[in-house]
């Protein structure tokens, strides 16, 4: 699962896809499940929107049952709300059967399943409106792959801003700066310019391949992604056999970016219901605590508060194949970008 999380370019809507035969739900969704562990990835990826696709509601364990489908949506519910999402707002939920095709492209027949009147899954995808994007921001792309093709190519999404052939830029953090040379999108046609939203390959000029990694950042050359090693963050443990204390140490991913860090301080530990911040500093926290943390990094890596740039802003926490924590970043303390 950790490549997972770093191995695809990060989207804005996600499609999980659960079953509705009983025992397969149950084991998807108990303690450690794929099901939990990608709707962590998910949110944290920046998959703002999900689609919860309830599949196999053919099933002789579940013959387009209400009650069974009530019940899946019943148990997931409330852990998408802790994972991050509004269930009212960024969270639809769709019976399918993949096998006959009901509720796919077309609606599933009254004479099958008489309760249900919403839309079929791809009724759905292509009604949804365009969500907002970065466009006039400055430029930031997360490097995800990198590799030599007449030069040096970087893959990544625009996360934030535009990119123009011929424009000089500045990789981060190692301030290096170099011309895009051309620009590819996602069918390796040339074009002229990427806008937020865009995947895109760099061919970029001044730079070795050797000299640039995943989890750098290309950048605006005036405005460039802000680098530390230190950083405050608010974080919700999710899962850990044991309390977490200052000192703690995991892998911290983050965009493109994969980092060994520490917790070096917690602050304040959040009240559930208010949100309030504890006037005292917490000893420890534990599963289903969520606090403020300061958190240090190895070496410096791109961040940028999860107010003002959500996709460099948010990230998990790592441990033994585990997602422990998701996280946002509240504060960059030293930027060295200057």
């Amino acid at each position: 699962m950790p490549e997972e999380s770093i191995s695809e370019t990060p989207k804005e809507i996600s499609e999980e896809v659960i079953s509705a035969r009983k025992g397969e739900f149950e084991t998807g969704f108990e303690r450690g499940g794929q099901t939990r562990e990608h709707a962590v990835l998910a949110k944290t990826s920046g998959v703002n929107k999900l689609v919860v696709a309830i599949n196999k509601m053919d099933d002789v364990t579940v013959n387009w049952s209400k009650e069974r489908y009530d019940e899946c949506v019943n148990k997931l519910t409330p852990f998408l709300k802790g994972t991050g999402y509004n269930p009212n707002s960024d969270v639809q939920f769709i019976p399918l059967s993949g096998f006959t095709g009901y509720n796919l492209k077309d609606r599933v027949p009254k004479d099958a399943c008489s309760w249900y009147n919403g839309p079929s899954l791809l009724e759905y995808l292509d009604d949804m409106q365009a969500l907002d994007r970065k466009i006039n921001a400055p430029l930031m792309v997360p490097i995800i792959e990198k590799y030599k093709d007449m030069g040096t190519i970087v893959v990544g999404k625009v996360e934030s801003g535009k990119v123009k052939k011929g424009q000089n830029v500045v990789i981060m953090p190692n301030k290096h700066v170099v011309e895009v040379a051309a620009i590819y999108n996602e069918l390796e046609d040339e074009v002229t310019s990427g806008s937020c939203g865009d995947n895109v390959r760099l061919r970029i000029k001044g730079i070795e391949e050797e000299e640039c990694s995943t989890g750098f950042v290309v950048c605006d050359t005036q405005s460039p992604v802000k680098t530390a090693t230190t950083f405050e963050a608010q974080l919700a443990i999710l899962e850990h056999k044991n309390i977490i204390c200052a000192g703690y140490s995991g892998v911290l991913h983050i965009h493109t970016c994969v980092e060994e860090v520490s917790i070096s301080a917690l602050l304040h530990v959040l009240e559930k219901k208010t949100g309030k911040r504890s006037k005292r500093a917490p000893q420890f926290v534990k599963k289903g605590q969520k606090v403020i943390a300061r958190l240090e990094t190895q070496g410096p890596i791109c961040v940028e508060t999860f107010e003002d740039y959500p996709q460099l802003g948010r990230f998990t926490l790592r441990d033994e194949g585990k997602t422990i924590a998701i996280g946002k970043v509240t504060k960059v303390i030293g930027n060295v970008t200057q």
